[in-house]
């Protein structure tokens, strides 16, 4: 089974070759972003399920299961929604 990204309890195709912002262009989900590079926060989102790996290491403070849509992949499902 292939992998899907689920965001605000809509479910899309995952390409885990690319960071979830991405994968969520793709699908023409509108997401509020600004840097791409883990600086500003601003597409801070919250993880209910699975994991993610950071390309860069965020410089933007999270907490606890709170995610940076710009700058990390996943390479299994994940369920996220915005903050």
């Amino acid at each position: 089974m292939k992998p899907t990204l689920t965001y605000n309890n809509k479910q899309y195709p995952l390409d885990t070759q690319k960071t979830l912002l991405e994968n969520l262009e793709s699908q023409a989900v509108p997401v509020e972003f600004q840097c791409r590079d883990g600086y500003c926060g601003a597409c801070c989102s919250v993880i209910e399920s699975g994991e993610v790996n950071y390309q860069t290491t965020p410089m933007a403070y999270l907490r606890d299961k709170e995610v940076l849509l710009c700058c990390s992949k996943s390479t299994q499902s994940i369920t996220i929604k915005s903050k």
